[in-house]
């Protein structure tokens, strides 16, 4: 497939289709870091050696037959297309900035994508609706497993697969999940949750990874630890621990419904409505609306809104994704206008296949 396929579809497999937990869990992703034996690392080395790896890595990649794999240059790319596969999550912020031989090859349901040369001469991940960790990490084992055939991975018997930072050495394995967690975040339970993961070996960040902020309620839960440690231990580790935050997030929504049900309800209603009929929206704003339009839909309090248009909606109020559907670089005011505007199609689009089906759009 064309990169214009990948650049305009916003809705990935692995976020229109329904998952276990999905009601809290948006998605999981599993990466696999993994470098060849006898090349220095992406950071170090030449243009020359970058491009020999691109090419091997690469090579092997294309060759499978069961999966459908589309392979794209980064330094062929304008700033904006990179940016909104960033967005979708396909690539790394830090692969976004190459400008030595780096790729990435995308599977057509975008559900598996390898960056060659980010921070590692590879790094598979995989990406699958709701919570799903040993059934993601099957799927990225099966590929790690047939590239370990085809390329001569730096692998130690002590240390285990080498990398470019300590911190990935071992496993190589950095599992984690993106949840919505709006009811913990409301009744300020996300401080001593976090500090309560950071001592279990567990890091919290935002949307887009390391150094990415909190948008719209949505935390990214993963492993910490690499080294010491089986891929079999570390996926049951999170898995224990991402089933707790689920409990928890349950319960602190339904506290919220039996303490405050009409200030909830008017929060929810509130947001819906300034998604339909604002004129002018900034990001910040536009996920906060969508994270509790979200809520209510999760606890019944608005019908009629799938909860997959709400996840295409998280990728379409992107900046990038803003620009690439207005088909040029816009200024911010401009991206606030037209975020809006995306937003009422998107909804209004709703309304009427409701209407088509005489179903009731919301409670109030």
């Amino acid at each position: 497939m064309n990169l214009e396929h990948f650049l305009k579809n916003e809705a990935p497999s692995w976020m229109s289709k329904d998952g276990v937990d999905a009601d809290i869990v948006i998605s999981t992703r599993i990466r696999l870091a993994r470098n060849l034996a006898g090349y220095r690392y992406p950071r170090s080395f030449s243009e020359q050696e970058a491009k020999h790896v691109d090419d091997v890595v690469t090579n092997a990649l294309t060759n499978i037959n069961n999966v459908m794999f589309s392979h794209f240059t980064i330094k062929e790319m304008p700033a904006l297309q990179r940016q909104v596969l960033v967005e979708k999550h396909l690539i790394s912020p830090l692969l976004a900035k190459k400008e030595k031989s780096a790729s990435v090859v995308i599977s057509n349901d975008e559900s598996i994508s390898v960056m060659v040369n980010e921070e590692d001469h590879l790094r598979i991940q995989c990406l699958a609706p709701g919570f799903q960790l040993l059934e993601t990490y099957e799927i990225a084992d099966k590929l790690d497993s047939y590239l370990e055939k085809h390329l001569p991975y730096a692998f130690d018997e002590t240390f285990g697969y080498l990398t470019s930072c300590p911190t990935n050495v071992g496993t190589g394995l950095r599992a984690s999940v993106m949840m919505h967690l709006p009811a913990l975040t409301m009744s300020n339970q996300m401080k001593v949750i976090t500090q309560m993961l950071t001592r279990l070996g567990m890091v919290v960040r935002g949307i887009y990874g390391e150094g990415s902020e909190n948008l719209g309620n949505m935390y990214q839960i993963s492993n910490q630890v690499t080294l010491g440690k089986t891929e079999q231990e570390i996926l049951e580790d999170l898995q224990n621990v991402v089933s707790q935050i689920i409990q928890n997030e349950r319960k602190a929504r339904q506290s919220l419904m039996k303490q405050a049900p009409i200030a909830l309800e008017d929060r929810i209603q509130r947001a819906l409505g300034t998604l339909r009929y604002a004129r002018v929206m900034t990001s910040d704003e536009a996920a906060t609306c969508l994270s509790n339009v979200r809520l209510g839909v999760d606890l019944g309090l608005i019908k009629g809104i799938p909860i997959s248009i709400l996840n295409e909606c998280m990728i379409l109020i992107q900046q990038g994704f803003v620009q690439q559907y207005a088909g040029t670089t816009l200024q911010a005011t401009e991206r606030d206008l037209f975020r809006a505007k995306l937003l009422r199609e998107k909804l209004n689009s709703v309304d009427e296949n409701s209407k088509e089906k005489g179903e009731e759009k919301y409670d109030v």
